[in-house]
């Protein structure tokens, strides 16, 4: 027996355009000390990334395949990370092989270490009520003359898009030299994905006042503001109200953070199918007699930025929801010579009207080593082959 373990070094999180590395170690865990000791044998191992596509059979309509048979010779060595899977693999890196042949004495242990860059073409992880996209490193082993073993290893994939592709290597006799910089940290800072990525989030950290009106059929509500509408995962949404300037008496407002998900029009299951929206948080609070007051709405680390793809589009939201008074409410005034015990009983019946709002934001991704912190992944699987 074999033991195989796969842990990711960083975590199991990723931009798309990051390299991905994991290191992997073979060990035989027999003892020495055992008469029955003997060593191991492996003819082969490989791995590589694939992505798992789902869909829902009673919202998608996807196009009709050919049934492929997911059947694998005992003594095959062609790897096919996708075997075993439901769903069909959209994507998947060429396999790079670690080893042939590798033989094990008792007690002895082997790491490899694999690397390769997240594919900038695919959909970021998603778990939706119609389709789901999931991520997985397959390590194939095998020993000679014995089926395929698969060891797969879970991982998310953030997307940002308008994000440049890597540059070209250039050779250090063309490329152009900084003097003010050492070389190695002048060319490691311009070659690596994730500080160019997060150069490009720093956007969302500007804030620019938004101004809204709200009013329905018969008058103005209240004023609304909100500093910004691009958040990244982690992120609070913060917005106040200003009911001062109000004709209409609002009784009670709700927030709520929604995600919509949309199936696009040529693989809807039905004509005019409607959006699966998500919620993700809510803020409720009764504001009667309120000047102003506001609301925090955190983003969740866990969930998915905004992206589109042939099949599905996901964009973000805020609800609004209002409950408003047909009739002036009075407010009960406290005199400087009333008793120090005072009950104010509220009205018993009133006739409100409720109305809702809809404001669009953009939710992108952050940075990964946060989101691992929530990772239903771990980032480390094993096997015994």
């Amino acid at each position: 027996m074999i033991e195989v373990l796969a842990s990711m070094a960083r975590g199991p999180v990723f931009l798309a355009g990051e390299v991905m590395e994991c290191l992997i170690t073979f060990t035989n865990p027999i003892s020495h000390l055992s008469t029955s000791a003997s060593s191991e044998m492996l003819a082969w191992a490989s791995a590589q990334i694939h992505c798992q596509f789902h869909a829902s059979e009673s919202r998608v309509a996807l196009p009709v395949q050919g049934t492929k048979q997911d059947v694998q010779a005992e003594s095959d060595t062609v790897l096919i990370p996708s075997r075993g899977e439901g769903g069909q693999c959209m994507l998947d890196t060429p396999p790079k092989i670690l080893f042939c042949d590798l033989r094990l004495d008792p007690g002895e242990s082997r790491t490899y270490s694999y690397s390769e860059v997240v594919p900038n073409d695919g959909p970021p992880s998603f778990r939706g009520q119609s389709v789901k996209y999931v991520y997985k490193l397959t390590i194939g082993c095998q020993r000679v003359s014995s089926p395929i073993k698969l060891l797969r290893v879970p991982f998310r994939v953030l997307v940002l898009h308008g994000m440049p592709e890597p540059p070209f290597p250039q050779d250090e006799e063309v490329a152009p030299s900084n003097p003010f910089l050492e070389e190695e940290e002048g060319g490691r800072r311009d070659d690596r994905p994730l500080e160019r990525a997060l150069d490009m989030l720093t956007i969302t950290s500007r804030r620019c006042p938004h101004l809204f009106n709200i009013t329905n059929m018969r008058g103005k509500v209240a004023k609304f503001c909100i500093f910004k509408t691009v958040y990244r995962l982690g992120e609070d949404i913060i917005g106040t109200f200003d009911f001062s300037e109000g004709d209409i008496p609002c009784i009670q407002y709700s927030v709520s953070l929604q995600s919509e998900e949309e199936i696009q029009q040529g693989y809807q299951r039905r004509p005019g199918q409607s959006i699966s929206v998500t919620g993700h948080g809510r803020h409720l609070e009764s504001c009667l007699h309120t000047a102003s007051t506001h609301f925090s709405l955190p983003v969740p680390l866990n969930v998915t930025p905004g992206f589109s793809t042939d099949i599905v589009t996901l964009r973000w939201r805020l609800h609004f929801e209002f409950v408003t008074s047909r009739e002036p409410m009075e407010s009960h005034n406290v005199l400087q010579n009333q008793p120090e015990v005072t009950v104010w009983t509220g009205a018993e019946h009133v006739d409100v009207d409720t109305f809702s709002w809809d404001l669009p934001i953009k939710v992108l991704p952050t940075n990964p080593a946060l989101t691992s912190y929530v990772s239903q992944f771990t980032g480390t699987n094993s096997i015994n082959i």
